[in-house]
């Protein structure tokens, strides 16, 4: 029978654009301060929308980064991809001279793909009478692997290359495959994570026709309430998350900095319903149970969890059952928050971006709040420690990140704090 040492793997890159920071820097510095991103919506008219907000991207120019020929080739998913990965691949020295190209690969996540080109071209197919003179980049520009593609592309990286797709917990799947991957000793490093561009008319309507988004139009800036007993619905953002793993004896051997160390991971379903959580959150709890088991951890051993909490009626209540299930009587000593209340939900891209800033806190030892929550709901208990409002400092050896999607998808990633 043939034996599998299991590799370490360690995190050696980090890059983010997101509605609360265009880089990773500044996305850690708003979440400390806790920095809302949402405000009204400036893409398209939304006159006759019920949602008139979004968190979208602040002062983000793609030609700072490629030139106007090669984005009009891409969608803005991919765009953010491109960009994020930079900041991650450059971060983590991959780019340079003296790399095994052919060992590095990319698994980069987006829900829903070219969401803006598939809206234009079909609104442009419609008032051409059905005249099928589409644009060359169509598809290319369309299909969700496209990102990952472009990815390997630019800096050459010929090892495994694909795309995730489960809904809102796609880019953590993202990570949990790489991170399998490296530590069977498939790839010395892998850029992972996702991106998502869904403020558009389509994306918007199309979530409004669900009941999922807040209509909370007179008051956008605390539209993402978690846990509050006013919550209406999640609020929709945009933007990419990327994060570098590498094996650890080749991080150590090329003198990459070390961030922190991915030490578990689980994916499950929930088995129940299309789109609602189960209401007891046993697919979540299964996850994460079995996220500690892959870690080789007990309950006890975590400080911090980075709740899905999209604030929604039903998925908060439910998602801290399924933590309360997990982690029993020591559940009151965790510290709980939830970053969708700052960044909004950003879909497919979530999980690395809650990746990052459980990363983030490991390195920093403090604990991003949860904000806008003011009265707790019905179903929340209130010897919780959610974080409410204002950042909390902890020494945080251990933290882990749920996601969730419509499916019922279930993605959980494990992070502790570096030691060699």
């Amino acid at each position: 029978m043939r034996t599998v040492t299991l590799k370490r793997v360690v995190v050696t890159g980090l890059g983010a654009l997101t509605p609360i920071g265009n880089d990773v820097n500044t996305f850690w510095n708003s979440l400390k301060t806790g920095t809302g991103g949402a405000g009204p919506i400036t893409r398209f008219d939304t006159t006759e929308f019920k949602t008139k907000f979004a968190c979208e991207l602040k002062g983000f120019d793609i030609e700072k980064f490629m030139e106007k020929k090669e984005a009009r080739k891409m969608d803005m998913f991919t765009q953010y991809a491109m960009v994020a990965a930079q900041e991650a691949v450059e971060n983590a020295g991959l780019h340079l001279d003296g790399v095994d190209k052919t060992q590095i690969g990319v698994i980069w996540a987006s829900g829903n793909g070219g969401m803006q080109t598939f809206e234009d071209q079909i609104v442009e197919f419609t008032q051409s009478n059905f005249v099928p003179k589409f644009n060359p980049f169509f598809i290319p520009k369309l299909i969700s692997d496209i990102a990952a593609g472009q990815i390997s592309m630019k800096y050459g990286f010929m090892g495994v290359n694909y795309c995730t797709v489960s809904a809102c917990a796609s880019s953590s799947s993202a990570l949990v495959d790489a991170f399998n991957f490296i530590r069977l000793g498939k790839a010395n490093a892998i850029v992972a994570g996702g991106s998502e561009a869904p403020v558009t008319r389509a994306g918007i309507a199309g979530f409004n026709a669900l009941k999922a988004l807040s209509t909370r139009n007179d008051d956008p800036a605390t539209a993402s309430r978690p846990f509050d007993a006013d919550r209406d619905g999640f609020v929709m953002g945009e933007g990419a998350g990327a994060i570098i793993l590498e094996e650890y004896e080749h991080a150590v051997k090329r003198g990459a900095t070390i961030y922190a160390e991915m030490v578990g991971g689980a994916m499950t379903a929930d088995a129940y319903h299309l789109t609602a959580t189960h209401p007891e959150g046993l697919g979540a709890r299964l996850g994460m149970q079995r996220a500690l088991e892959d870690a080789e951890l007990k309950p006890e051993d975590v400080d911090y969890i980075n709740a899905h909490a999209t604030s929604t009626p039903l998925g908060d209540a439910s998602e801290l059952k399924g933590i309360m299930g997990v982690f029993g009587d020591y559940v009151t000593k965790l510290n709980i928050s939830a970053t969708k209340s700052m960044t909004g939900h950003l879909l497919g891209a979530a999980g690395a971006i809650e990746a990052i800033a459980c990363i983030q806190a490991t390195r920093h030892n403090l604990v991003p709040p949860t904000i806008n929550t003011g009265t707790l709901g019905e179903g929340i208990p209130a010897n919780l420690n959610l974080t409410l409002g204002k950042a909390q400092e902890r020494t945080i050896n251990v933290a882990m990140s749920n996601t969730f999607g419509f499916g019922g998808h279930n993605a959980i990633v494990v992070f502790k704090k570096y030691q060699a």
